[in-house]
This record gives C-alpha cells, structure tokens and sequence, in this order.
C-alpha cells in the first residue's frame, strides 16, 4: 500500500495568510471608523447637553422669581443681565444672571449694595449669552458654546405685574 504525497505549492501557505490579513485590515477600518463616529457623536451630545443646561437653569431660576413683573433685562457694565427682584422681610435683593468672560454666572445681592459683576458665582462655561425682550414680559436666550453651537430658549412671565 502506497501512500500518495501531495506537493505543496507556495499557494497553500500564502493564501491563508493573505486572506487573514484582508480580514485584519477590515476589521481595523471597522474599528477606525466606529472610533471616529463615536467621537463625533458623544463631542456633539456633550455641547448639545452644555447648552441646554444653561438654558435650562435660566429657565428655572425665571419660574422660581416669577412674582408679578419682578424680571426684566438691565445693563450692567456693558452687559445684558437677567435681573430678578425679591422682597425677604423687607429687605430688597436682586438676583443677576449673565455671561461674563466665558462663564455663566449668578449674583444674588441687596438692592442697597454696590457691586461689580465679576463677583457672581460660576455657574457653567459658556462662549456667550444674548438676551432680548421681544415683548412685554416674553424674553429670548441664545447660548453660544465654545464649538460655536446655538441654542436658545423663548420664557415668560406667568404671573401679572
């Protein structure tokens, strides 16, 4: 009984390996642009939450001072700010909301005190913040990040002056 050998080729040993390195660099590319597409996708997520988490707290710092046309927009220092009146006990304070170098900030203060706007408390980073009125007691917030993405938020009062 004989038995037969089979010649081997060059073939035989090139070709398994070439094919494992066409399914290596596949599966690279795949991996690459996964990778670049979750990038792009988590960056834009995170400006987008950025955004409207600042007009959010706007929002909620608006509904929480909403006492009969307590809220209106004033410049201070070249900048529009969100000014929010209160009476405690008598006593008058003003709560200020507005961009200054990069930040949202805040500043809660007695109506008899001087101040300057560069002693309100940070709040989140934002690139700018524009404020209008375009009617009685409707106001418009525009946030800008620092990628250059827009948001804005359209409030009012509920409450009668």
């Amino acid at each position: 009984m004989r038995f037969q050998t089979r010649s081997r080729h060059v073939i035989d040993l090139v070709f398994p390996i070439a094919l494992f390195f066409v399914f290596a660099a596949s599966a690279l590319i795949v991996l690459i642009l996964a990778a670049d597409l979750y990038g792009s996708t988590t960056g834009r997520l995170r400006v987008n939450d950025e955004n409207r988490s600042a007009l959010a707290y706007i929002e909620e710092k608006i509904r929480q001072n909403d006492t009969g046309g307590a809220i209106e927009i004033v410049r201070i220092e070249d900048t529009d700010c969100l000014a929010m009146s209160a009476d405690y006990d008598g006593i008058f304070y003003t709560t200020y909301i507005y961009e200054y170098k990069g930040m949202l900030k805040e500043l809660f203060i007695r109506d008899d005190v001087s101040f300057s706007l560069k002693n309100g408390r940070d709040i989140m980073e934002i690139s700018s913040l524009s404020m209008t009125s375009p009617e009685d007691r409707l106001y418009r917030f525009v946030v800008t990040d620092s990628d250059g993405f827009q948001s804005s938020l359209i409030a009012s009062e509920r409450s009668v002056p």
